[in-house]
């Protein structure tokens, strides 16, 4: 058994942060992640403030709610206002769309119900034999492979899936390719690196000769992580490496990446106001287009409205601003009555953010 006594050990920490400031001492690093529960570990234990100065963690796209494209929140509400049974994560019936939510439509007699799994919703076709059940999901790789073993397993003929899966390199490519965005490491995402792999990270490590390590979510872990990104960049390398070993394998989990082929394809995708990410997307593949709410469902035309006026969380999933600096924080937009969608879930840079004020 892994033995976490040095994850608590105070000493250890502050070697760890010794270490940084000495790798880090005559440069300005600036370091992203892309996972929400990273910044969650990041604000809710302090760790910006036991950094040097001259060191940034900067929050990415990490969060899969706020990057749903408003459009595709759009369909699902069109279909709850039809009158058919929509499932779906806590979290996503409260993202605002155009102009309503799930949460919305649930107070105005829609029949909205929060699952912990696809598992659930599947169930609730079985149940409910004469009526159409549509699951709602959005997710990167690491809820992906629950989504396809599911529809691998032949679903109920009443059930489909809307989702809005993500592919998380390309995002991190994205952001290299903002004029003016400097980016020296990245801690790659836990969860998603345990499917993936480091590997899948070695790409973009040398094309852009940039490094990137794979952390879990203990603060030492988030701290050990940048201490090998510094290094790193001390001794002119850029490889994909490995903090978590205790969970992560370089060529990720070969199991879960087999239920993904065989169930999805990967196409360009629409993130919510970052535009189309070429290749970023999972989508059911032919064979499986009855299961595939998309297919299965006609839709009007839509407008869809992926940042309402005023939002900035466009700027805070890139990592442009912090959510701080965004005029509705903590005022027009808070948890309680979320206005952008970085404030809804739970990995939501201004939600965690907000929750951590006074940290």
């Amino acid at each position: 058994m892994f033995d976490f006594a040095r994850f608590r050990d105070p000493a250890y920490a502050k070697a760890i942060i010794k270490e940084i400031e000495r790798l880090a001492a005559d440069k300005i690093v600036r370091i992203v992640h892309v996972c929400g529960t990273h910044e969650d570990t990041i604000s809710s234990n302090g760790l910006r403030a036991v950094l040097p100065n001259n060191i940034s963690l900067i929050a990415g796209p990490g969060c899969p709610v706020c990057v749903c494209a408003a459009q595709d929140v759009d369909m699902i509400i069109e279909l709850a206002r039809r009158g058919h049974i929509i499932t779906t994560f806590g979290d996503m019936v409260r993202v605002p769309s155009t102009n309503s939510s799930l949460a919305k439509e649930r107070m105005k007699g829609a029949d909205v119900r929060v699952v912990y799994g696809i598992n659930e919703a599947v169930e609730i076709a079985r149940k409910n034999p004469e009526r159409e059940v549509i699951f709602m999901g959005a997710g990167f790789e690491t809820t992906a492979p629950t989504f396809a073993v599911e529809i691998l397993r032949a679903p109920p003929e009443n059930f489909s899936i809307l989702t809005s899966l993500k592919v998380i390199p390309p995002a991190m490519e994205l952001l290299m390719n903002i004029e003016g965005f400097a980016v020296d490491g990245f801690i790659t995402p836990g969860h998603v690196s345990t499917i993936i792999g480091t590997m899948a990270y070695e790409p973009l490590a040398k094309k852009y000769h940039v490094p990137c390590v794979a952390a879990g979510f203990e603060p030492l872990d988030v701290l050990e992580a940048v201490r090998m990104i510094l290094l790193q960049i001390e001794e002119g390398r850029a490889d994909s490496e490995n903090e978590y070993t205790r969970v992560v394998r370089p060529e990720g989990n070969l199991a879960a990446q087999k239920v993904l082929r065989d169930a999805f394809y990967i196409d360009d995708a629409p993130w919510r106001g970052l535009g189309v990410i070429k290749g970023s997307g999972y989508y059911l593949r032919d064979a499986f287009a009855q299961h595939d709410a998309r297919k299965r469902f006609d839709f009007p035309p839509m407008e869809s409205v992926d940042i309402l006026p005023g939002c900035q969380c466009h700027k805070v999933i890139l990592g442009m601003i912090d959510p701080v600096e965004c005029p509705l924080f903590g005022k027009r937009c808070t948890p309680d009555d979320p206005y952008g969608p970085c404030m809804v879930g739970h990995e939501g840079t201004c939600r965690i953010r907000h929750l951590n004020m006074a940290l």
